[in-house]
């Protein structure tokens, strides 16, 4: 969604309108997203706000994805430390996870880090004893940016290496560009790899994603990739446009 659909609280292009042509040419759609800083009620509103009504199982965040990566491996009631948004925390309770609090935070046996824009040296450290210790260490995603109308924003991919520094160990990651994402959003759809097309701004993630995912790919060039990094990208994206509604209607970028 992050600089395919907005720059933050601005729209890129007329939203309505665009997907308005997506349904009327028979095509159907999820949202993905690798920001974990909301919840797809959150979300949910944000697309409201932009005059789109999406049902919120049409919303796959690294979040939920996390949560569920969590809950298939790991006992409910484990105790989790996350370096990450309130929203992040909440996904993982209402899944049936103990947030361990600030001050007793060596209750946790796993490790949670996204986007954390109130990241603090005191976070880090805590997480990282963690790790060290042997507890687990999960990421929502690896995104070092995301787009805004000001430019680069630091992203979760920031607060991760600060973590993995801090820890000498890497996290395991659940968002694009692996493929947990992509195969909910294949079940949400009931279509195969084949029939979808994935679409994204960054290639590292979401391009390299749904190419290991077994899809189409779509670049569009609204949010973090360059041109020029989009004609060194191999294999090259299946279309390459200069934005959602140009991609929709069939209109190549001149790269």
């Amino acid at each position: 969604m992050d600089g395919v659909l907005w720059h933050d609280t601005q729209a890129i292009g007329n939203l309505p309108a665009i997907f308005s042509a997506i349904s009327e040419s028979g095509l159907r759609f999820v949202f993905g997203t690798n920001n974990a800083t909301k919840t797809a009620a959150e979300y949910q509103h944000k697309l409201r706000g932009f005059g789109l009504e999406i049902q919120a199982e049409h919303i796959i965040t690294s979040a939920a994805a996390t949560a569920l990566f969590l809950k298939n491996h790991f006992a409910p009631g484990t105790c989790v430390y996350v370096v990450g948004s309130a929203s992040l925390k909440q996904v993982l309770l209402e899944q049936g996870f103990k947030i361990s609090p600030t001050e007793d935070f060596r209750t946790a046996s796993l490790v949670v880090v996204g986007m954390d824009v109130e990241m603090t040296y005191e976070r880090i450290r805590n997480a990282a004893l963690l790790i060290r210790a042997g507890a687990d260490f999960i990421a929502t995603n690896a995104d070092a940016t995301y787009p805004t109308p000001q430019g680069l924003y630091p992203g979760a991919g920031t607060m991760v290496a600060a973590v993995a520094t801090a820890s000498g160990k890497q996290p395991l990651i659940i968002g694009k560009p692996y493929t947990a994402m992509y195969e909910h959003a294949y079940q949400v759809l009931g279509l195969r790899p084949e029939e979808v097309m994935g679409v994204g701004d960054r290639l590292e993630t979401d391009i390299a994603g749904a190419q290991q995912a077994g899809c189409l790919s779509g670049l569009v060039l609204s949010g973090v990739s360059t041109p020029s990094q989009a004609r060194a990208w191999q294999p090259a994206p299946d279309f390459i446009a200069a934005n959602l509604s140009d991609l929709i209607h069939g209109k190549d970028a001149s790269l």
